[in-house]
């Protein structure tokens, strides 16, 4: 795929929606930053590394709304996109730094060529706030950060079967399906799903409160770690996602899940707040 040099201001933007789900990996250079330079050829690396995100090469000198309205002081400065929304960036010349945020944001979701994706969405773990997000019932060794990643450990849950997870969202997103992966003895199997609490429900209104969903998973769902589609139209609009996890597969005394997964879309591919308009510019269209 190699380093797409981006031509203006506009060209940019359309780069940034024709991207999709994809990441987009931005460098913000200059011909005249000596660091800039030293890092073009391992950036150049990089693109052919993770050929399932866009590399973008801006200049500012020629692009310089969009430097402007990217918040770009210093060069160079690496800024990562999805779905128009800024991830996070890195400044500096550091090759190793550069590429552990690839890593970071390239694991999120690479569009419809990542394993087991869904088309038109997306994993939802780049925009899940884990500072905010609880467990109840969690072990303490095994706790919810456990299983929000796929790159080992697992949540378990503590005295009985039963777990309520409470996922919040950095934006409202649409959820169109869940990925549960779990052993088939321990992992879960009646789930009720509220969202938009204003607080995490307690065990009592979990198992009282009228629920927006209920699914049954299956021991092969969560073996394969199957997508669980949703009923797509109630989701529409989620800050926040509470699932609560009646029972599991067997009886057994706890209950096990290795990975979670949201899969979805946010519901504003722009982010106001990153993209500011140039004033005078409210009449042009790209």
């Amino acid at each position: 795929m190699g380093v797409r040099v981006v031509q203006d201001d506009g060209h940019f933007q359309g780069e940034l929606s024709s991207a999709g789900t994809k990441l987009v990996v931005v460098d913000f250079t200059a011909t005249w930053c000596g660091p800039c330079q030293r890092i073009a050829p391992v950036f150049e690396q990089l693109s052919t590394r993770y050929p399932n995100a866009i590399f973008l090469k801006v200049d500012v000198d020629k692009c310089q709304e969009t430097a402007a309205s990217q918040g770009v002081s210093a060069m160079p400065t690496f800024i990562f996109y999805r779905n128009r929304i800024k991830l996070g960036l890195s400044q500096g010349a550091n090759p190793e730094r550069l590429e552990a945020k690839i890593i970071e944001y390239y694991e999120g979701g690479d569009g419809d060529d990542s394993e087991g994706s869904v088309s038109g969405h997306m994993d939802l773990s780049t925009f899940i706030m884990k500072g905010q997000c609880e467990c109840l019932n969690e072990s303490d060794d095994h706790n919810l950060e456990h299983c929000l990643t796929s790159e080992g450990g697992y949540l378990e849950s503590d005295c009985d079967e039963q777990l309520i997870i409470s996922i919040t969202f950095k934006q409202a997103v649409k959820v169109h399906s869940l990925k549960f992966k779990a052993p088939a003895d321990k992992g879960p199997k009646n789930i009720k799903i509220f969202i938009n609490q204003p607080r995490t429900i307690d065990f009592d209104m979990a198992d009282s409160n009228t629920s927006i969903q209920n699914l049954e998973l299956s021991a092969q769902d969560i073996q394969e770690g199957n997508p669980v589609p949703l009923r797509y139209v109630k989701f529409q609009n989620v800050q926040n996602l509470q699932i609560f996890v009646k029972d599991n597969q067997t009886g057994t005394e706890t209950t096990q899940i290795d990975h979670l997964a949201i899969i979805g879309s946010p519901i504003s591919t722009t982010n106001m707040g990153d993209f500011k308009r140039i004033a005078g510019k409210k009449g042009e269209s790209h």
